[in-house]
C-alpha cells in the first residue's frame, strides 16, 4: 500500500515538472521570435537597405514596353528600324515587311511609329503599327509559327463633327482665328479660298469679320486629330458679305460659289502668299543693293522666314532652283498663257522639282532672303504671254457659273447650308 502511494507521487512530480517545463520553453520560444522580429523590422528600416533595395528594384526593365518615333524631315524607314536596340536579322525581317506594303511605299513626315517589345524574348519586336495618315494605321502582328508578320489595315474610330466659328478681326485674320482654336490648315485653305478677290493685307481693315463652318474627326477621348472641308465661310469686308458655299457640281468636281452661283475659282490668285505686307510695288525704284535705279518686273510681299508661299494657279513646274540674285526660285507654267515666278525663297515646298505638277493654293515654299535680297520676302512675278506685267493689276476671268438645272440644285444645296448654320449658331449659344 505504502509503494502504490509512492508510485502515485512519482508520476504525479513528473506531469508537474513536464508543464513548467513546457511554460518556460514557451515563454523562451515566444521571447526568441519577438526579438527576431523587431530585429528584421531593426534591419528594414534602416536606410541604407531601403535605398539598395529601391536601387535594385528601379534597375529592373519591365519585360514589356512600347516604343514610340514620328517620322522627321530626311528619314528613311531603314534608319528608324536601324536606330531599334535589336539584332540585324530581326531588323531586317522588319525592313523586310514594311517594304513589302504597299500603302506604305511613301514614307512621309509625321508618320507615327509604335513598336511593342518584350525584353524576354530573344527576337524582342512582337507586334508594331505604322500610320499612313491620321485616320488609317497598318498593324503587324508576329505569326505564331513563324518569324514573319501578319499586316492589317485599320480605320481608326473617328467621328466627324461639323464646327462653326465667328469672330472680328482686331490684328489679323490669321492671329483671329488662330485665337478662335481654328488649325492653322484651315485658315490656310480660308485665305487660297478667298486669295482670288481679295488682297489680305490692304483689304481687310479692323472691325471686319468671319464665319466659317468647316469638317473636324475626333477620337474617343474627344480629341482633334484632324481636319476636313469647309462647308461655308463668309468674309465681311466694310460691312460686305463676301460669302462661299461648297458645291458638288459633278461626280467628283467640287468647287465653292458665292451665292449668285458664280465660282469664285480664277486662273490665277491675287495674291500667293497669307499675311503678308507689299514691301516693293511694280514699276522703277531704286535697287536696294545695286544702289540705281532700275524696273521693278515684280511685286515683294515682306513676310516672315517660313511663310508658307502658295501656287497662284495649277500648273507644271519649269524651274525650282538657283536664280542668282533671285536665290532659291520657282518658275510655273499655268497655260499658254500665263506662267509665275517666286524668288528669294528659304527652301521649296515638298515634292516641289522641275517637272511636277501642282495645284492651285498647294505650298510650293517657304518665305527667305537668299540671293540679292536685305531680308525675307517674296518677289512674285506674272508673266503674260512673255512678258513681265503688274499682278497687282491683272483682271482674269472668272471660273464656272451654274445656270439652268444646276442652278436649281445648288439653291437647295445652299439652303441646306444656311439652316445648318443658323442650327449651330444655336447650339453655340
Amino acid at each position: 500500500m505504502k509503494n502504490l502511494f509512492n508510485k502515485e507521487n512519482s508520476i504525479f512530480f513528473w506531469i508537474i515538472l513536464i508543464a513548467i517545463f513546457g511554460i518556460v520553453a514557451s515563454s523562451f520560444y515566444k521571447n526568441s521570435q519577438h526579438k527576431q522580429t523587431q530585429k528584421i523590422k531593426g534591419s528594414l528600416d534602416n536606410i541604407y537597405l531601403k535605398k539598395t533595395i529601391q536601387e535594385i528594384t528601379g534597375n529592373l526593365d519591365p519585360r514589356f514596353i512600347s516604343k514610340e518615333y514620328v517620322s522627321k524631315t530626311g528619314d528613311t524607314y531603314e534608319n528608324i528600324i536601324d536606330d531599334l536596340e535589336i539584332n540585324k536579322k530581326e531588323k531586317k525581317i522588319i525592313l523586310d515587311t514594311i517594304l513589302k506594303e504597299k500603302s506604305l511605299d511613301i514614307l512621309r513626315i509625321n508618320q507615327k511609329f509604335t513598336f511593342k517589345i518584350d525584353n524576354l524574348s530573344d527576337d524582342k519586336i512582337f507586334e508594331f503599327k505604322i500610320e499612313t495618315d491620321r485616320k488609317n494605321e497598318v498593324l503587324f502582328t508576329k505569326s505564331s509559327n513563324s518569324n514573319n508578320f501578319i499586316s492589317k489595315k485599320i480605320k481608326k474610330n473617328f467621328e466627324k463633327k461639323l464646327v462653326y466659328k465667328e469672330t472680328i478681326i482686331t490684328s489679323s485674320l490669321y492671329n483671329s482665328a488662330i485665337n478662335l482654336g481654328i488649325k492653322p490648315n484651315i485658315i490656310i485653305e480660308f485665305a487660297r479660298l478667298y486669295g482670288f478677290q481679295v488682297d489680305f493685307q490692304r483689304d481687310i481693315w479692323k472691325n471686319d469679320s468671319f464665319q466659317i463652318i468647316y469638317e473636324e474627326y475626333v477620337d474617343d477621348a474627344n480629341k482633334i486629330v484632324d481636319t476636313g472641308e469647309i462647308i461655308f465661310a463668309n468674309l465681311n469686308l466694310q460691312n460686305l458679305d463676301l460669302q462661299l458655299y461648297k458645291y458638288e457640281y459633278g461626280k467628283n468636281k467640287i468647287d465653292y460659289f458665292d451665292e449668285n452661283g458664280k465660282s469664285i475659282k480664277k486662273t490665277l490668285m491675287k495674291t500667293p502668299i497669307n499675311g503678308a505686307r507689299l514691301s516693293s510695288s511694280f514699276g522703277k525704284r531704286k535697287h536696294p543693293i545695286l544702289g540705281y535705279t532700275k524696273m521693278h518686273l515684280g511685286t515683294d510681299f515682306a513676310a516672315p522666314k517660313g511663310t508658307p508661299i502658295m501656287a497662284s494657279g495649277d500648273g507644271k513646274v519649269l524651274k525650282a532652283g538657283w536664280c542668282g540674285g533671285g536665290g532659291n526660285c520657282v518658275k510655273i507654267k499655268h497655260n499658254t498663257t500665263y506662267q509665275t515666278v517666286y524668288a528669294h525663297m528659304s527652301k521649296f515646298g515638298r515634292g516641289i522639282k522641275k517637272g511636277a505638277r501642282v495645284k492651285q493654293g498647294q505650298i510650293i515654299g517657304y518665305v527667305g532672303s537668299t540671293g540679292l535680297s536685305t531680308g525675307p520676302h517674296l518677289h512674285y512675278e506674272v508673266i503674260e504671254n512673255g512678258k513681265k506685267i503688274n499682278s497687282q493689276k491683272l483682271k482674269l476671268p472668272s471660273g464656272k457659273i451654274l445656270k439652268g438645272e444646276e442652278r436649281k440644285k445648288f439653291e437647295v444645296n445652299k439652303i441646306k447650308i444656311d439652316v445648318l448654320k443658323s442650327n449651330l449658331i444655336s447650339k453655340a449659344n
